[in-house]
């Protein structure tokens, strides 16, 4: 059998620039096309924002055997499950505006369709405490 740590560094190395490509183009898209990558980024289930939280999860429980054993430290584990939770957390707060950027996406008028411009609201500042 054939050791898969190559492949697995390669798909690793890929993703990543991958996700800059996709930076690049989230930067310079038309808003209707934006919108559509930033749905699929948020979607907490199948889409970047999920599969990223789920990614470290999975991290965290191979950092919790590595550390039971002692070739890792417990830091580690700990800080893995906390920013997979963090994330979760994250996803769940942004899945409020899903609808709201899903609507852009597949708006006529965010297509180029003539219509009356969009009046802009006032921005709100949320504290938590």
């Amino acid at each position: 059998m054939t050791d898969p740590m190559p492949y697995a560094v390669t798909l690793a190395e890929d993703v990543a620039h991958r996700l800059g490509q996709l930076t690049e183009y989230l930067a310079q898209a038309p808003p209707h096309r934006s919108a559509q990558v930033l749905g699929r980024v948020l979607d907490c289930d199948d889409g970047v924002l999920g599969q990223v939280t789920a990614l470290l999860a999975t991290g965290s429980h191979f950092a919790q055997r590595h550390a039971r054993s002692g070739t890792l430290p417990p830091e580690l584990w700990l800080a893995l499950g906390r920013a997979s939770n963090e994330l979760h957390d994250i996803g769940l707060n942004l899945d409020e505006y899903l609808a709201d950027v899903q609507r852009l996406a597949t708006s006529p008028v965010a297509a180029g369709a003539t219509a009356a411009k969009p009046v802009a609201s006032d921005m709100v500042v949320r504290r938590r405490r």
